[in-house]
């Protein structure tokens, strides 16, 4: 059976994807609220985004080198 949020996670994971990001899209798919202004990032404000438009193909921007 497949799940495309487990798969889109494994494969940030796997790419090596900044932790923040992936954080991001998670909360971000759930509909989750976000976090504390002060604690909020860049990654993490992109990965939101993306995980609120149940998109998983926006991450390779945010693999870190």
């Amino acid at each position: 059976m497949s799940n495309p949020y487990y798969e889109a996670v494994d494969k940030m994971e796997k790419a090596g994807v900044d932790p923040d990001y992936i954080i991001g899209w998670q909360c971000g798919y759930w509909l989750n609220p976000e976090r504390e202004e002060q604690r909020v990032t860049e990654a993490y404000s992109a990965g939101y985004e993306d995980g609120k438009a149940k998109n998983p193909d926006n991450y390779s921007a945010w693999i870190k080198k």
